[in-house]
């Protein structure tokens, strides 16, 4: 069954639709194509773009995979941190597990770092499809692992380690936290924030199925990228790890932040998602923001919206964290 695409774009953004999808009508992308779709979004991940704020320094590191192979990983950190140990936020990059470096739009993460004086670990995970699933939920729960064995190197609280993702790496950071709870790694995460993740291959919703031709998530790509991860492997006991929305039992996740555009394809699973958390108990935040398509905020930084939806974060990783700002103290000589 089709669907017409019935919810609006926001009028603010249609300029940054345009100038990032193209017009409606273009031919889908096959796989053939994917190397040229990497090819576009390599100046989003180059570090010499990426790492521009004076305020940061970051560190490259490579630790053992889960196959033999090695994972890549960088940290990043306020310049001149105090000593001490603080919050860390374990990031995955988005890009439909088939696009992207750990860099990738990495710079929308830079506020939590500064604001909140976080250190930010986002590992290099393999991308479909050279590599099919589990490799890329595997690599990162890899090194989401050695993140929890060298918190005290890294001057992290251990008891204040998240994880987060924007789109496909929402998805995966799902997935991740899934995987922790049933081999039980020994740090429990302290949240789960999934920007607009990418969370069912199924494309059984409504939504999934509105903007087959629209946005800059199409669902046609998204199809594609699917296909890529678990060609012959949908009917694995594991597939849950890859594509969460499977999974019936959600007990004993993190507290959880969920938001998502309503006119993008992964509004109905995000939706669901947080409707199942909530009947497992789970703690659960969730915004769906109006006529915003996929990736507004990394799209149309300077919208009202995207605004808005940073200020919700914000507001929501300073209550999870425990966050308090520095108390400055004002002494008025008497007279």
């Amino acid at each position: 069954m089709s669907y017409s695409t019935t919810i609006p774009f926001a009028p603010e953004l249609l300029g940054p639709l345009k100038a990032v999808a193209g017009p409606p009508g273009q031919p889908p992308i096959l796989k053939e194509g994917i190397q040229d779709r990497r090819d576009l979004t390599e100046p989003f991940s180059a570090p010499e773009n990426v790492f521009k704020d004076p305020h940061l320094v970051h560190e490259d590191t490579t630790i053992p995979g889960p196959d033999g192979n090695t994972i890549e990983v960088t940290i990043v950190k306020k310049k001149d941190q105090a000593p001490g140990l603080r919050p860390g936020i374990f990031y995955l990059h988005g890009g439909g597990l088939i696009l992207g470096k750990r860099t990738f739009l990495l710079q929308s993460t830079f506020p939590w770092i500064k604001e909140l004086d976080t250190v930010l670990i986002t590992p290099e995970y393999r991308l479909a499809p050279e590599n099919q699933h589990p490799a890329m939920v595997e690599d990162c729960y890899a090194a989401l692992k050695w993140v929890v064995e060298n918190t005290s190197k890294l001057g992290i609280d251990p008891n204040k380690l998240m994880i987060a993702g924007h789109s496909a790496g929402g998805g995966l950071a799902a997935g991740t936290t899934l995987l922790a709870r049933d081999r039980k790694l020994p740090v429990k995460l302290c949240a789960q924030l999934l920007c607009y993740p990418m969370l069912d291959d199924r494309r059984i919703t409504v939504s999934s199925r509105q903007f087959d031709d629209v946005g800059t998530w199409k669902g046609n790509l998204n199809d594609l990228a699917w296909s890529c991860v678990l060609d012959g492997k949908k009917d694995r006991e594991d597939v849950i790890y890859a594509a969460p929305a499977r999974a019936t039992d959600l007990s004993g996740l993190p507290t959880t932040w969920i938001d998502v555009g309503a006119a993008e394809p992964f509004r109905d699973e995000d939706v669901a998602y947080a409707t199942k958390l909530w009947e497992c108990g789970v703690q659960t935040e969730l915004h769906v923001w109006a006529g915003a398509f996929h990736g507004y905020d990394l799209f149309a930084p300077e919208s009202e919206v995207a605004a808005a939806g940073h200020a919700a974060r914000m507001s929501w990783l300073k209550r999870v964290l425990d966050y308090s700002p520095p108390v400055t103290v004002t002494v008025t000589a008497a007279l």
